[in-house]
């Protein structure tokens, strides 16, 4: 009886054991089902979700305020200093351009002596993509744009001081006829030429020199003077104008 009843005992044991043993696998092939969808339920969710937008490549513009310190530039009316007439329009056109999203970078900020190879050391460093050196004159009428009167050449891989400009020059004159037409499409008028600016000749970026002067009309009256707030800020709205369609030509393959 003590025997038998061991066996049984035994016997019992070994099936519960068994029994235990079918239910862990049991359980762990329900526990991978239910991973495995929980996983491609995810993957579902992922795959539904739009994808984030590329993050957009920085667009550089560097304004160089003309003249400044000991260099007064001309004389304009009413007492006015070139100088300090650059200044004002660099801030203003700075201020268009920060609030459209486009990062500038200023040659100066203040009345500081700047020396032409220091101008276009600070554009090179940027990795311009657009540079517009600043200027105004008492005579004329409108706005002037000039770009670099050196002859176009193949980029190099150390370009040349004085001349690295050559192989810019091209795009120069294609930001020039950016600026020309938002210029005109403001109701301003604007002559284009070529001349030698001596920091901008270093400049290894697409630049522009621009000249602003009085407004006349048809009989050369004064419509309105470089003093004139509304006639400087239409200008700068102009620029910034440009400066935007640049940046999405820029970006074009």
């Amino acid at each position: 009886m003590d025997n038998l009843g061991a066996g049984y005992v035994l016997q019992v044991r070994l099936e519960i054991r068994c029994l235990s043993t079918a239910c862990n696998w049991a359980l762990r092939g329900c526990l991978l089902v239910c991973v495995l969808a929980f996983l491609a339920s995810v993957a579902q969710l992922v795959a539904a979700q739009p994808a984030p937008p590329a993050p957009q490549a920085r667009f550089v513009v560097v304004l160089d305020a003309a003249h400044g310190g000991n260099d007064t530039g001309g004389r304009l009316a009413n007492g006015q200093l070139e100088k300090n007439f650059t200044l004002a329009m660099s801030a203003r056109l700075r201020s268009l351009l920060a609030a459209r999203g486009i990062q500038v970078v200023t040659t100066r900020d203040s009345d500081a002596t700047v020396e032409p190879d220091k101008r276009a050391e600070i554009a090179n460093h940027a990795a311009a993509h657009a540079c517009l050196s600043l200027h105004a004159s008492q005579s004329g009428s409108g706005v002037y744009l000039f770009a670099s009167s050196l002859a176009p050449a193949d980029p190099t891989r150390f370009p040349a001081w004085k001349t690295a400009q050559a192989a810019w020059v091209t795009r120069s004159i294609k930001l020039a006829g950016v600026l020309n037409a938002a210029l005109l499409n403001a109701g301003m008028s604007v002559t284009l030429s070529r001349t030698s600016v001596p920091a901008m000749d270093s400049m290894t970026c697409p630049a522009v020199a621009v000249e602003i002067t009085p407004e006349l009309n048809a009989k050369h009256d004064t419509i309105a003077g470089l003093d004139n707030k509304d006639y400087q800020a239409r200008v700068a709205a102009a620029l910034a104008a440009a400066l935007l369609e640049w940046r999405t030509e820029d970006r074009q393959p």
